[in-house]
């Protein structure tokens, strides 16, 4: 028999970095600002592919509420260092009028490496994402829950919807991000192997062909993480609501969780084509919440809010078990209220119908995001009352 996973926790969050009087994405952001934030936050800060990008990883986090407050610490120490060179954090997935064309891969050996490899499809990456760890340190159990988990895949990017602009346009989809980094190898949804040995198999020979130097280089949809001992989703947009980013690692981890369930009761999750669920991705980067998902054991499309239903409850005993029933029910929330994509729109649309034109409405979008992606009051207060780092 199988111990029970630790499912501990981490989440991965990428910001983009926004002048505050223009609104555009910074070119070149002051040396001092990664430094800054490390000061502040034990150094859980590093860059991204391009200078406009910060990248924050929490540490492993136990539960829910610990994940909660280290996230939102990080958010706000990103905030508050960017504010003293007039810059601010935007969570969202990709930026509402800036062109990928103006922005500049960051100095280091590993990016320019990826820029040389990926070319013009590395040079549009201009995106971010939020990754969320969950320990599984079993790796032949890692590699079944993948298999299993790939069904949920676009529930979960539907609920993170928060790219629907892209260099000034509306693309008419709720997650632009997916198509921009669909272009590039070794993406979208995970193989199905039978055993952790297998996939080492299949990963050693991209290796001895020269074509990666490790499994890092290999960014499924979900993926067992090359680092640690998790399995890592990375199909989601990055919310721009912290509460939301919560909501979705809450998700994320009770679904793994009822999948090994599952596997204790000797059943498993019905396995269905790679092909039949990224159709439902497709509909999840069109639509996000908006529209229906098709349910393959009904055969027929559903509205998602009902789906989102099940979902509550299919993994309400996990919820219960690792005491995140309600960030589980705040999906009712994202529901109510819509994804940042639908609440990007309807800024935009609403300023269009105010008499703005179309770079005003996109620059009344930025603001929105800026406000919406600072961490809660409760989370600033508790921040303020924290003792400062220490050096051990």
């Amino acid at each position: 028999m199988i111990a029970e996973p630790t499912w501990t926790l981490g989440i991965e969050e990428e910001y983009l970095l926004v002048e505050k009087e223009t609104g555009a994405l910074v070119v070149n952001p002051p040396e001092g600002l990664i430094e800054k934030v490390k000061a502040l936050r034990h150094g859980l800060v590093s860059p991204e592919l391009f200078r406009c990008q910060i990248e924050i990883g929490t540490p492993v986090c136990t539960d829910l509420k610990d994940l909660r407050a280290q996230i939102g610490l990080l958010r706000i120490a990103v905030s508050e260092a960017s504010e003293h060179y007039g810059l601010a954090p935007i969570a969202a997935s990709t930026h509402p009028f800036t062109r990928w064309e103006t922005q500049q891969v960051t100095d280091g050996d590993r990016y320019r490496q990826l820029a040389d490899d990926l070319q013009g499809t590395a040079r549009q990456l201009v995106i971010s994402g939020l990754h969320v760890h969950v320990g599984i340190e079993d790796p032949d159990l890692r590699i079944d829950l993948m298999g299993q988990i790939s069904y949920f895949m676009p529930h979960l990017l539907a609920l993170s919807a928060s790219s629907p602009f892209w260099q000034g346009m509306d693309t008419g989809l709720k997650s632009y991000r997916t198509v921009i980094f669909g272009a590039i190898p070794r993406t979208g949804l995970p193989e199905r192997f039978e055993s952790w040995a297998e996939y080492e198999r299949h990963v050693q020979v991209l290796i001895d062909g020269g074509i990666i130097e490790d499994a890092s280089k290999i960014w499924w949809d979900v993926r067992p993480s090359n680092r640690y001992p998790t399995l890592e989703m990375r199909i989601t947009d990055l919310p721009t609501k912290m509460e939301d980013s919560i909501t979705l690692a809450a998700l994320y981890v009770c679904l793994l969780r009822m999948l090994w369930r599952l596997r204790m009761e000797n059943q498993r999750w019905r396995s269905y084509a790679n092909f039949l669920i990224a159709e439902n991705l497709w509909r999840a980067q069109r639509y996000g919440i908006s529209d229906r998902l098709i349910d393959f054991g009904k055969g027929t499309l559903v509205p998602f809010d009902e789906l989102a239903e099940e979902m509550i409850e299919l993994i309400r005993p996990d919820a219960e078990a690792l005491d995140c029933v309600k960030e589980v029910e705040h999906i009712r929330t994202i529901l109510a209220k819509g994804t940042s994509a639908d609440q990007q729109l309807r800024v935009y649309r609403e300023a269009l119908k105010s008499g703005a034109n179309d770079g005003e409405a996109l620059r009344s979008v930025v603001d929105f995001l800026i406000q919406e992606s600072l961490a809660p009051p409760d989370v600033r207060l508790m921040a303020s009352q924290a003792k400062p780092p220490s050096d051990q």
